[in-house]
């Protein structure tokens, strides 16, 4: 196959730093009704704005990256090369100096992945998110996947603290060729506290479509307890449970109910309450889960994401270690 070159269309440095760059264009109405001043450091001050930029390619018949920018407190080390079965692929660990997300904070991380190219990107560690008496924090995660590209985005558990107000947007652009596999995790609370649905707000939106803007799915969560648990507890979100986590698996390489059925016996016979469905327009499938041992939650969801990995690439998936 011959592939395109690949042209990244990254903004120029300066614009990484500007506040249109990294606050969120459309924050939900339970979220910004927090905005504020913090008597602290301020939206914007050293420190308060995590940037990440990242561009892959295929270099020499390996997935390289080509293009790096960061800011502190997010960063990465350098690509590994971990897996026996793909050598060519790119694994990296998205990390935090700050440990964790602080009040005020702003985080935009954007990953281009090129014609070909094989990418797994999973964090450090869980994604805690401090207690907060001013303002509140947000995230954004821009991914794309260009024909031919193999792309997972697995990061490990987001914990919302006590009095915490936290937005994540997320939007996927995914190419006819491509593969993205993206999974999400969130917890009641930081649990050996006994803060469950302690948080003022969680908010998140999944956004995945083409390149030509078409719609392929659509995830909105909008939790917001002030004293009804019943809110954000109800059957359509934790049901009572302290994890609830989410796995959408977006190719053309196999039919949608094929992986559909994939997730499925993935997990049969696991004792979860969990639904497995295909995705709008057959673009795949994805299942979503509630437990409350964190021990099966990512025993459960390695299953699964091993089993489509399997499925689609033909190679079991590696081990990954994180300490």
């Amino acid at each position: 196959m011959t592939l395109a070159p690949y042209r990244p269309a990254a903004p120029p440095v300066g614009d990484r730093l500007a506040e249109a760059h990294y606050a969120a264009g459309h924050l939900p109405a339970a979220v910004g009704a927090w905005a504020s001043r913090p008597d602290t450091l301020s939206v914007g001050s050293p420190a308060k704005v995590g940037i990440l930029d990242l561009g892959f390619a295929v270099r020499g018949g390996r997935t390289e990256l080509v293009e790096r920018y960061q800011k502190t407190p997010l960063q990465i080390m350098r690509p590994l090369s971990i897996d026996p079965a793909r050598p060519d692929a790119a694994y990296v660990y998205l990390m935090s100096t700050g440990g964790g997300i602080a009040q005020a904070d702003r985080y935009r991380i954007d990953v281009r992945c090129g014609p070909g190219t094989t990418v797994h990107l999973t964090t450090q560690a869980a994604t805690k998110v401090f207690r907060m008496e001013h303002d509140y924090a947000s995230q954004l995660v821009r991914l794309s996947a260009e024909p031919g590209a193999y792309l997972e985005y697995l990061p490990d558990p987001l914990i919302p603290f006590r009095d915490s107000r936290f937005y994540q947007g997320t939007e996927v652009t995914v190419a006819p060729g491509a593969t993205v596999v993206l999974g999400e995790t969130l917890t009641a609370g930081r649990l050996a506290r006994d803060e469950r649905h302690d948080y003022r707000v969680l908010a998140t939106d999944l956004r995945i479509a083409r390149p030509d803007g078409s719609l392929l799915a659509l995830d909105t969560l909008r939790l917001v307890p002030e004293g009804r648990r019943e809110t954000v507890t109800g059957p359509a979100v934790f049901a009572g449970h302290d994890h609830m986590a989410s796995l959408f698996v977006v190719t053309d390489e196999r039919p949608a109910a094929e992986v559909a059925d994939t997730l499925h016996r993935a997990l049969h016979g696991m004792d979860l309450l969990y639904g497995v469905s295909v995705l709008p327009e057959e673009c795949g499938a994805w299942l979503r889960l509630l437990e409350d041992s964190p021990v099966r939650v990512a025993a459960a969801t390695a299953a699964a994401w091993r089993a489509v990995r399997l499925l689609l690439t033909g190679r079991p998936a590696p081990d990954l270690r994180k300490t």
